[in-house]
């Protein structure tokens, strides 16, 4: 018998959930990722249901010295949630969720995924700021940053972080918020895993929806250039209310037709939120217009098509100095040169509260005005994966001359030769060192966006 077969023996009558080894029955289930391209093999799988079962995962790991990777919603696509002979601590079966309507708070355990914690809070017509594909988990979300539909009024998902439980690289379990670990709260809204695994996280909910003014218009991409010039032009006099992206996609009918969408979430008073949108209704006019009323929980899935899980994905992404023409015209090019009709460029835009609070407050230095450009290269056949990577690649190179150095951490790739965290947090990283020597002396949590330790 292994010593992981021992110790997995011992653990397994007080271990609340699942303790799979390679050949167990959901084994193979369970080591997947949202990423088909990323195929590891885990030596154990500890499917926990409890922080008590993450602890003693951590524990496990210590005695057999083995490494970790940590999954909640398994949508990292540089396949950080999982990890070749080592323990994935997978939290998916964590799927706790409590909401305070009273209070506007809501309380929920590291498996959730977004799609789950907003049908919980749309119940009482709340919401928090959230990712935009539903099916990403909460945590890695969160800790990394948290882009969604609602960070231009009430900031990135870490923003709204008040609270998260904390399972720590010796074991102890803390709780880190504004009056308790201070420091340790400071940390991780933006250093990701590289302190701990949250177990459950407390977010402030604000009165949004169930309706909402939102949805996607589509414009040919032969006029894609006018299309995403207008784009940029309404972007600079959006409202807090108002999340603007645009996309360079093809037509989801199957026809390989190229368009440029525009896609718009409201936040505020429907009237307000359609007044807002009739002009990006009416510019073109657009091939396609799903742009209208719609409910906040179908808004968080407009997307997930997009994005099946097991598909092969490649991405890059770094923010951009300005959309210009110059700009607008190399990605018109570069996506007319794309060989996958699932391969897209979408461009995000910061403005509002995500973009107003300072460097300094929280780990995410990623506090800008302006347009992040994600490169997702996406196929299913296996042999088509060079062609496809080098794609995402040239395509990157080519919109060199258009980027400033900021980097959003939950995007970034594996295969990057950059010291990644430094790029990524930028004046925030030699206080992020020092947390790390005190929370992590040993860098336990360090296949992620790794934080050295001093």
């Amino acid at each position: 018998m292994s010593s992981i077969s021992e110790n997995v023996a011992k653990l397994t009558p007080s271990f609340s959930g699942r303790l799979l080894q390679p050949g167990d029955d959901g084994y193979d289930e369970a080591r997947r990722v949202h990423n088909g391209l990323i195929d590891k093999r885990p030596a154990l799988i500890a499917r926990c249901q409890g922080a008590a079962d993450v602890a003693d995962a951590v524990a496990l790991a210590r005695t057999l010295k083995l490494e970790v990777a940590v999954r909640g919603g398994g949508h990292n696509v540089a396949g950080r949630a999982t990890i070749d002979n080592g323990i994935m601590i997978d939290l998916a079966p964590m799927k706790g969720i409590h909401i305070d309507a009273q209070a506007r708070t809501a309380r929920a355990q590291g498996g959730v995924l977004w799609k789950e914690l907003n049908r919980e809070t749309q119940l009482h017509g709340l919401a928090t700021t959230g990712g935009v594909v539903s099916t990403t988990g909460i945590a890695g979300l969160t800790l990394g940053g948290g882009l969604g539909w609602l960070m231009p009024k009430y900031g990135l998902a870490l923003d709204n972080l008040r609270a998260a439980e904390m399972v720590m690289a010796d074991g102890r379990v803390l709780r880190a918020s504004a009056d308790e670990n201070a420091d340790l709260f400071w940390a991780i809204r933006g250093g990701g895993g590289n302190f701990g695994i949250a177990a459950s996280l407390e977010f402030t909910l604000h009165a949004v929806g169930p309706i909402i003014a939102g949805g996607l218009v589509a414009h040919p991409l032969q006029k894609g250039a006018d299309a995403l010039r207008f784009f940029r032009d309404t972007c600079a006099k959006a409202p807090d209310e108002l999340m603007l992206a645009a996309g360079l996609l093809s037509a989801p009918d199957g026809s390989g037709a190229k368009l440029v969408g525009m896609l718009a979430a409201h936040c505020g008073p429907l009237a307000d939120g359609e007044k807002a949108v009739a002009p990006i209704k009416a510019f073109g006019p657009p091939v396609m217009d799903a742009m209208g009323p719609l409910p906040y929980c179908v808004q968080n899935t407009l997307l997930d098509g997009a994005f099946p899980r097991g598909a092969l994905n490649y991405w890059k992404s770094q923010f951009l100095t300005d959309l210009s023409d110059a700009a607008i015209r190399t990605l018109i090019e570069r996506f007319e040169a794309c060989p996958s009709p699932m391969s897209q460029m979408v461009i995000e835009h910061f403005h509002g509260k995500a973009s107003r609070i300072g460097v300094s407050d929280t780990a995410c230095a990623m506090r800008v005005s302006g347009f992040n450009l994600v490169i997702i290269s996406q196929w299913t056949d296996a042999s088509a994966s060079d062609r496809n990577i080098a794609w995402c690649r040239d395509t990157y190179a080519a919109m060199q001359p258009h980027f400033q150095p900021t980097r959003y951490m939950n995007y970034m790739e594996a295969d990057e030769a950059a010291d990644l965290a430094a790029v990524a947090y930028g004046p925030n990283y030699a206080r992020l060192r020092e947390l790390k020597s005190k929370y992590d002396p040993d860098n336990f949590f360090h296949t992620n966006v790794n934080i050295r330790p001093r």
